[in-house]
């Protein structure tokens, strides 16, 4: 059946080579006109919403509603969204060269395997992009889908892919009273939500199926996904599945990071001669050039207590988008039933760890200012439950058991222990959650060649794999050892994706996919986790007689009850 399956998509992509690849809307009677690019049929730069500029600036966006009758050429990928120009913020965990921005950026790319036709139904896989909202774009390298596509034809199961870009930083997450009274918060999360709208409504046109659409994210992308599936306290959404890599929530949320980095750009600008809160504020804000708060917010990144991870423009509670903290939200059960894929690194934070952290007293500083709701009695308790003779140093890399101790705190933090708190409750609901621990990179060697070495398994380890493409990173002189298990892991990986998107579980037997991920809580008063990739791949429960050293060691049942009790959870600001 999948011979069959993969000599038909190979038939198809044969003829579709002759032409100019073409989808035709009959919603707005507009024809598409696209490329092929990467082996794929590829139609870029597609407006999903209006020009953020002038008064618009900051406010809800507006549907982009096209000339009826027209032919749009889908040829040319468009401006990111404002941000600083050249290497994204987060290099090398993302490799794009940003070289054009504007406000006028609410755009998307569809991509499809070879001959697919209006009609076909095939699933949909909708990816936000990371980088801290501040950075990046639809068009950033790491997260490019024709590898992922043509891993799913070969898998037989072929998926559609669409990026889409959204509103960055100030622009997209700008907080203030005016603002809230408005409702122009959240712009960023509400133009993610109109580009899934627009997909909804448009891609059967393109041979997707709008009921089976599962959007996916990594890092803030992934916070943001975990944020739509709680989206206005609603359980009906526009979209059926979710995958949160490396974020499904974040601790700061109802903390003033935002708030403070707004009042910076106000005082570099000088549009600080009424309250923050204050619509003239506003007004003045909006009279600014774009460059001015590109500039501004630039320049007064990095201040305050979120400079160690960047996320200083962060959502918000607007009592609209996120009606009421995230962490009532959970407990309330107001959010969707959505099947969800969550997951984290083996070392995800130690990038983001300060590398000088050499001592106990180090790890209370750090966390302290990291954490400013939290009690010193707390951020005692919290370093306790991680005794440092776990962790060792690494003279070569010039890096403490200390260190590694701080970076495993601030992993289970932000990328473990909210997630699970959250699958926990996706599951209660009815839906089936599968989580992972990526426990193997292509990254060792990259981060080494620009001075950070001995990170481990990172963040952004698994996006070379779930897309399917271990190229990547090879570029800009970095080093590229790509050994058969890479390979091998790359097909399992994207494959697991994409059979996620199509059937509702990662892995299908008789295919190339990761072997027996199974449901996180499929056996009582246990939660399993699936080792993605190194010498341990399978699933495991956290402790006891089915699991093994390498996950029960992470004392994740002991460690994540802490960190999400409710005591903790209020501390830590969401």
């Amino acid at each position: 059946m999948m011979k069959a399956a993969i000599l038909l998509w190979a038939s198809a992509w044969s003829l579709a080579a002759a032409g100019v690849p073409t989808a035709v809307d009959t919603s707005c009677n507009v024809t598409y006109r696209g490329v092929y690019r990467s082996h794929v049929e590829t139609f870029l730069g597609i407006h999903y919403g209006q020009d953020t500029s002038g008064s618009n600036r900051f406010k809800n966006p507006k549907p982009y509603t096209p000339t009826p009758g027209s032919t749009i050429n889908a040829h040319e990928q468009g401006p990111s969204c404002p941000q600083q120009l050249g290497q994204v913020f987060s290099y090398p965990f993302y490799l794009s060269n940003i070289t054009e921005v504007s406000e006028d950026c609410l755009l998307l790319n569809v991509y499809r395997p070879n001959g697919t036709q209006a009609g076909d139904k095939l699933p949909v896989m909708l990816f936000i992009h990371g980088d801290s909202f501040v950075g990046g774009s639809k068009d950033e390298l790491v997260s490019q889908p024709p590898g992922l596509i043509l891993q799913s034809v070969a898998n037989g199961y072929p998926v559609i892919a669409v990026n889409v870009n959204y509103r960055l930083g100030v622009f997209g997450f700008a907080q203030s009273k005016a603002l809230e009274t408005e409702g122009s918060e959240n712009a960023g999360l509400k133009d993610q939500r109109l580009s899934i709208e627009w997909t909804r409504d448009h891609i059967a046109s393109f041979g997707g199926d709008p009921e089976k659409i599962t959007i996916y994210g990594q890092s803030s992308g992934g916070l943001a996904v975990g944020l739509q599936i709680m989206a206005y306290g609603s359980t009906d959404q526009p979209f059926q599945q979710g995958i949160c890599e490396s974020q499904a929530l974040e601790p700061g949320i109802t903390a003033n990071f935002t708030r403070d980095a707004m009042a910076n750009v106000l005082d570099f600008i000088g549009c600080n001669a009424t309250s923050l809160d204050s619509s003239e504020t506003v007004d003045c804000l909006r009279s600014q050039s774009m460059q001015t708060l590109i500039t501004a917010q630039f320049n007064t990144s990095g201040d305050g207590p979120a400079q160690n991870l960047g996320d200083q423009w962060m959502p918000v509670v607007d009592g609209d988008f996120i009606p009421v903290a995230p962490s009532q939200l959970i407990s309330e059960g107001r959010f969707g039933n959505i099947s969800t894929i969550i997951g984290w690194t083996q070392d995800d934070a130690n990038p983001f760890t300060n590398f000088s952290i050499n001592s106990t007293a180090d790890n209370f500083n750090f966390f302290s200012a990291y954490l400013p709701g939290f009690t010193a009695a707390n951020v005692d308790k919290l370093i306790s439950l991680y005794p440092v003779s776990e962790f060792f140093d690494n003279p070569s890399a010039n890096l403490s058991a200390q260190f590694y101790r701080s970076g495993r705190i601030l992993r289970d933090i932000i990328f473990t222990c909210q997630p699970i708190h959250y699958g926990q409750a996706l599951a209660e609901k009815g839906a089936n959650v599968f989580y992972y621990d990526q426990n193997q990179t292509v990254l060792r060697e990259v981060f080494a060649s620009v001075d950070q070495p001995g990170l481990g398994v990172i963040h952004t380890s698994e996006m070379a794999y779930a897309f399917g493409n271990l190229s990547h990173y090879n570029i800009d002189n970095f080093p590229y050892n790509v050994n058969a298990s890479d390979v091998a892991l790359r097909n399992r990986e994207s494959r697991s994706w994409s059979t996620f998107a199509a059937l509702g579980h990662p892995s299908l037997a008789g295919h190339d996919t990761l072997k027996g991920w199974a449901p996180a809580y499929t056996h009582p008063n246990e939660t399993d986790i699936f080792v993605i990739g190194g010498p341990y791949e399978g699933l495991y429960a956290e402790d006891g007689q089915r699991s093994i050293p390498a996950v029960s060691e992470q004392r994740l049942r002991e460690r994540c009850a802490f960190i999400n009790s409710p005591e903790i959870i209020q501390q830590l600001l969401y």
